[in-house]
């Protein structure tokens, strides 16, 4: 650790890196985004010879900022340590004091209940907007929701949620039929806010889930691509009922492992 500081404050110094050296926290922003990203995909890979690799990323992400930090006086790497693990022991008080616990839930309430006093949150709006917007927007919803439901914002069951969503259809076909485009937008994405509803009370990631079927279709795709080349089909000037064809035999294809 102490050679990863000290690499960074050579390539960051008067003798560094031109590159390292122009940096801010807004030029490396999309940067920590990225690395972070890449890591998750290494889990999602499960290949852990990456993961070592990417996470080797992250972290240099965090000495980066960390750096730029310490050399206005702010804090340092060591700070941020610190800071971390007075958290990690302030929010575990049933294994760093004397609190009683009787279940994996316990603890969430304990270390909900911990962060809000900290962070000195006193409304459940003001719980709903700690959530950062910048997360991706199905992540966001399914925070904020779950926020909502603790707060006893919630439907009883799933069966609530699916009916608010179907209700949400009819409403998007009604905007669509107007051809008023700020409505349509408007009703689309509170279809998407509730489906993330139906999600969470089935138990179901939004975010992975999305992200699955959009591998899943690509899949599909690859397979009516080289079905349309078997066939000396052009995608591009096909009939939409060809392409149906191609769909429905790629999507047969993929399903039965081809």
């Amino acid at each position: 650790m102490e050679d990863l500081l000290r690499i960074m404050e050579i390539l960051r110094g008067e003798n560094g890196c031109p590159w390292d050296r122009e940096q801010t926290h807004e030029s490396i922003r999309g940067n920590f985004i990225e690395e972070t990203y890449e890591a998750v995909e290494a889990i999602d890979k499960q290949d852990t010879a990456l993961l070592r690799e990417e996470l080797g990323d992250v972290l240099l992400q965090v000495v980066f900022h960390a750096r730029m930090e310490e050399e206005t006086g702010s804090f340092s790497f060591g700070d941020v340590v610190h800071d971390i693990c007075h958290k990690l022991i302030i929010r575990h008080p049933h294994i760093f004091a004397d609190v009683q616990v009787q279940n994996t839930d316990d603890v969430l309430t304990n270390w909900e209940a911990i962060k809000n006093q900290v962070k000195g949150t006193k409304t459940q709006t003001e719980r709903l907007r700690a959530v950062p917007a910048v997360y991706p927007a199905l992540m966001r919803a399914q925070k904020v929701a779950g926020r909502a439901a603790k707060a006893g914002m919630d439907y009883a069951d799933a069966a609530g949620a699916w009916k608010d969503l179907q209700s949400e259809v009819r409403e998007l076909e009604a905007a669509m039929a107007e051809q008023d485009s700020a409505h349509i937008e408007e009703e689309l994405g509170d279809l998407l806010f509730s489906a993330v509803n139906v999600a969470r009370h089935l138990g179901v990631d939004s975010e992975y889930a999305l992200s699955r079927s959009c591998e899943k279709f690509i899949d599909r795709f690859e397979q009516a691509e080289m079905l349309a080349g078997e066939q000396g089909i052009s995608m591009q000037e096909a009939s939409p009922e060809t392409l149906d064809s191609l769909w429905k035999q790629a999507k047969k294809n993929v399903n039965s492992g081809r």
